[in-house]
């Protein structure tokens, strides 16, 4: 028998086909040990043959398969190719994406304990006090976990067994990374729309389904009930959600309804519980994957249907190598199954929508809350005039009018602003000095809880300055203000209140998350204060004022990109409020009270927002009327990215050149922060009318191999910077 085997080595030089003889059954799929040059390696088995084109007296033969199954099956293995040629990277590091990490390195596998029973109910000896208390222990519970039994009941235990009153019995464990989250599952009835919904999604013979609904519209039992159908059917479901923080949230109605078998996979857990879970998904024992943009790749077969949450959100792009769009991978595997995308979103992106609009997607509005709640009213508060009048705080009045009244009726509130720490900036009032990391071409964050200042690119420490490293000044400012500047304000403001923070700081750990928002959810907190973690998908049926401090942060960033986030953010986060019987109220804080991104979004006119942003992007030949296509280099040296640049963008302008006419803009440039984690960037920057040339453009790219530089390709990169 011969394999064909891609050795998991991550480069170009060897991304191909090894033809390996076995002397030993394997399936394609399955992970061998080979070997390989003058040492051996791990492979995968991509094909099972009769023959080779080599000499049966050449071939090397498979050491050994690394397990007793196949870690690939055959769709992941179709998935992998289709990847790999879309985006121009080497095989090994597609197929990568479908493990978890540590399985490759061999640090976690299945994790087995002995557990203790009773068999014989055999009275002990006169003189065995502590066999007697063990018997009565498994009496009264079954069994237990033979090495807690025997630090409760020491040298008894094995007594016990010799006598055959006891016996042992090796079992495999699973971790469950979240054995707490467990829900209420209480059938609802749906709503005629939500009825009308999941017969539309059953009938369209279209593949993909945007499902565009209000907040609080109730698209998330829609997709609990297209997933139960899927289901009965005997298929599997994916289930894609945009934060970490939404998983336990969403976990939890997904084991209230189907029980165990919701598996979850994202970057939180530890690897032994993300083993396990993608093993559970492997084997069928469960059937529902949920998590964040890589639970795309979760080795369920047979999907009947995958939903992806908050379609809109900037984290389905991957940001790293493959650098791949989840939408894209998504519409692979629906139609492989020959099943339904379903998109949702409040807020869908601009690109989304017109191809619904366009017919391509299948377009199914809900533009009403359950039960006809209304939406909560939206003021736009002018923080200039709060400025005249001497109010120095992040809170205008109506805001700390709203708060007073919010606690005193025993309500909550939810404040958004999308910036941690203390203060964006330290500064030297008297030399203008910025404090910035050595490591990357950003001004620090100063943390009062920690006294220290951080790198949010990166996330070096340093000591707080005591004074201006350039003029010895003590004058030093702190401008701007973050997440725990506010949570101090509130503090002063309002003591007796309970507030808690949610952002990147004080949610470590793969329960950070699941345990602010449960006590939000148990109301031991009145007031939640977060970034955007706090925006989308939460249902907090208490939360009646919402408050959004300095709206204008994302309006005005250098990103054609800026005015659609800006109307997300602003729409999802009024969204919290007011879910329940009372009404809710949104303060929206702003320097800009007349720009028309937050005139829509305080009317919550999604369509008056689109057609004047698509009108926008057609007069400028902004996506989707046209492709920005990133050519980014980085390296520890100047000289070697900018060496890199040279052959790079060489090679570039021929294309270039060739086909000018297909080209809005074409140039080289230092990308907009010129050094991240030590490393300098710089980037080839075009916009395309032509999508042809994409292939051209990653041909040209991929042929260059420079020794000490990263060269990679971005399709719209969700990041300009």
């Amino acid at each position: 028998m011969i394999c064909e085997v891609i050795v998991d080595i991550a480069h170009s030089d060897v991304d191909k086909i090894f033809d390996y003889a076995c002397d030993f059954p394997v399936e394609a799929g399955t992970r061998v040990a080979v070997p390989f040059g003058r040492s051996a390696a791990t492979g995968f088995v991509m094909r099972v043959k009769d023959s080779s084109d080599y000499p049966a007296e050449k071939l090397k033969k498979i050491y050994r398969a690394e397990e007793d199954f196949p870690a690939l099956n055959a769709e992941c293995l179709a998935l992998a190719h289709t990847i790999a040629a879309r985006y121009r990277v080497p095989m090994a590091l597609v197929l990568r994406l479908f493990l978890p990490a540590e399985m490759r390195t061999g640090k976690v596998g299945e994790t087995y304990r002995t557990f203790a029973r009773l068999v014989s109910d055999m009275p002990p000896a006169k003189n065995a006090p502590q066999q007697a208390a063990c018997l009565a222990f498994l009496k009264e519970n079954g069994e237990a976990d033979a090495a807690i039994l025997r630090k409760m009941f020491g040298a008894a235990v094995n007594a016990l067994v010799k006598k055959g009153a006891v016996a042992l019995e090796r079992r495999r464990v699973l971790r469950d990374p979240y054995r707490g989250v467990e829900g209420e599952y209480r059938p609802r009835a749906l709503t005629p729309a939500q009825s009308a919904a999941v017969t539309r999604v059953g009938e369209t013979q279209k593949t993909v389904v945007l499902l565009h609904g209000v907040t609080g519209s109730g698209k998330t039992e829609i997709y609990l009930t297209l997933i139960a159908q899927a289901l009965e059917r005997g298929q599997t479901a994916l289930f894609l959600v945009p934060e970490i923080s939404l998983t336990p949230q969403m976990l939890s109605q997904l084991r209230a309804r189907f029980g165990s078998a919701a598996a979850i996979l994202h970057s939180g857990l530890s690897a032994g519980e993300r083993f396990d879970e993608w093993h559970r998904l492997r084997e069928g024992t469960a059937r529902i994957a949920i998590g964040a943009r890589s639970a795309i790749f979760a080795p369920v077969e047979n999907v009947g249907v995958i939903v992806i949450d908050e379609e809109h959100d900037g984290s389905y792009l991957s940001e790293s190598s493959p650098r791949y769009n989840t939408l894209d991978v998504a519409c692979l595997r629906a139609e492989y199954n020959g099943c339904k995308l379903v998109l949702g979103s409040a807020t869908p992106s601009v690109e989304t929508y017109r191809r619904a609009k366009e017919g391509e997607f299948e377009l199914i509005t809900l533009p009403d809350r359950i039960n006809a709640r209304p939406l909560p009213d939206v003021r736009i508060v002018d923080m200039r005039r709060e400025v005249r009048r001497g109010n120095a705080s992040p809170f205008s009045v109506a805001l700390c009018e709203g708060l007073e009244n919010c606690l005193r009726e025993g309500q909550q509130a939810i404040l958004f602003l999308n910036r941690r720490g203390f203060a964006q900036t330290v500064l030297c009032r008297d030399c203008g000095y910025v404090a910035k990391c050595e490591h990357c071409d950003v001004a620090l964050t100063y943390h009062s809880e920690e006294n220290c200042l951080k790198c949010h690119y990166c996330g070096t420490r340093y000591k707080m300055l005591t004074a201006c490293p350039e003029c010895g000044s003590a004058h030093i400012y702190y401008a701007g203000t973050g997440t725990q500047r506010v949570v101090g304000e509130l503090k002063k403001l309002y003591p007796s209140a309970r507030i808690l923070r949610m952002d990147n700081d004080t949610t470590s750990g793969k329960e950070g998350h699941y345990r602010i928002l449960k006590k939000f959810a148990d109301r031991e907190a009145d007031i939640l204060v977060g970034t955007q973690m706090v925006a989308k998908g939460h249902d907090f049926p208490l939360v009646t004022l919402v408050g959004i401090l300095d709206a204008d942060m994302s309006l005005h960033f250098p990103d054609y990109r800026s005015g659609e986030r800006t109307f997300q953010l602003v729409t999802q986060v009024a969204g919290r409020s007011g879910r329940a019987e009372k009404k809710g109220d949104v303060i929206l804080q702003t320097y800009d009270p007349e720009n028309y991104i937050l005139r829509f979004a305080a009317a919550y006119d999604y369509e008056g927002f689109y057609r004047h942003e698509i009108a926008l992007r057609a007069a400028a030949m902004f996506p989707p009327f046209a492709r920005i296509v990133r050519v980014m280099i980085t390296s520890d040296k100047d000289a070697d990215a900018l060496e890199a640049l040279r052959e790079v963008y060489g090679r570039l302008q021929k294309l270039y050149e060739a086909h000018t006419g297909d080209f809005l803009f074409f140039n080289r440039m230092h990308a907009p922060i010129r050094r991240i984690q030590g490393k300098f960037r710089y980037q080839v920057l075009m916009r395309l009318t032509a999508e042809k040339l994409l292939e051209n453009i990653y041909d040209e790219v991929s042929a260059v191999r420079p020794k000490n530089a990263l060269v990679y390709v971005e399709e719209n990169p969700s990041n300009l910077s």
